[in-house]
């Protein structure tokens, strides 16, 4: 019968990823969870996924037209169920982004699940303005426009949230502050590049 004041964070990460994969379904556009042609043609590491697959199909004798329906399946549950990963890089980086203010490290853990649960919301907002924009016949996300537009908007909106709570949590102030919301920000940026790779290769090899 006793109320909490609040949700505890990993709690309230599930109910943001529960959220965003809905979401995601709704409206068809994916984030996380790139289809196999997508990797092939669209991503910074197009050369080096294509050289992978025809090494995978030699090894497994299937055909393109085979595996890509297997490989789009996989791809979307994995994206799902290892969402949290991105979690840990980046709280493997907070204590060396303020080694001098020596928190404890659940400290850190739980600004990396609060900060993910911020960008799973912003990602939301991010689906519904890329399935309008499909709408509008300007293009989803597999629209190169759309995409980056969207990009950089979310990489704003996550900078200004690390500016905000760096504050309060580690102390920052000043241009230091300002610097690192930057870089950290950045950071996200390649954790979640380095994500949509890593769901590659999971989803290529276990597959």
């Amino acid at each position: 019968g006793v109320r909490k004041r609040y949700v505890a964070p990993f709690q309230l990460f599930l109910i943001a990823n529960v959220l965003f994969f809905a979401l995601q379904w709704l409206t068809g556009e994916n984030v996380f969870s790139s289809s196999l042609d997508s990797h092939l043609h669209h991503q910074d590491w197009s050369e080096l996924a294509q050289s992978l697959l025809a090494g995978r199909l030699e090894a497994t004798h299937r055909s393109f037209e085979q595996y890509q329906a297997v490989f789009d399946r996989a791809v979307v549950l994995n994206a799902k169920s290892l969402i949290l990963l991105m979690t840990v890089p980046f709280a493997l980086l907070l204590p060396l982004a303020f080694f001098r203010e020596r928190r404890p490290f659940m400290v850190h853990v739980v600004f990396s699940l609060h900060l993910y649960t911020f960008l799973l919301l912003v990602f939301c907002v991010a689906l519904l303005a890329a399935k309008l924009s499909a709408l509008l016949g300007f293009g989803g996300l597999d629209a190169p426009k759309v995409d980056n537009v969207l990009s950089v908007a979310n990489l704003a909106v996550g900078a200004t949230y690390l500016y905000l709570a760096v504050g309060p949590v580690y102390g920052a102030a000043g241009a230091a502050r300002l610097v690192k919301a930057v870089g950290l920000a950045l950071a996200v940026a390649a954790i979640v590049l380095g994500y949509r790779f890593l769901l590659f290769v999971i989803t290529l090899y276990g597959t």
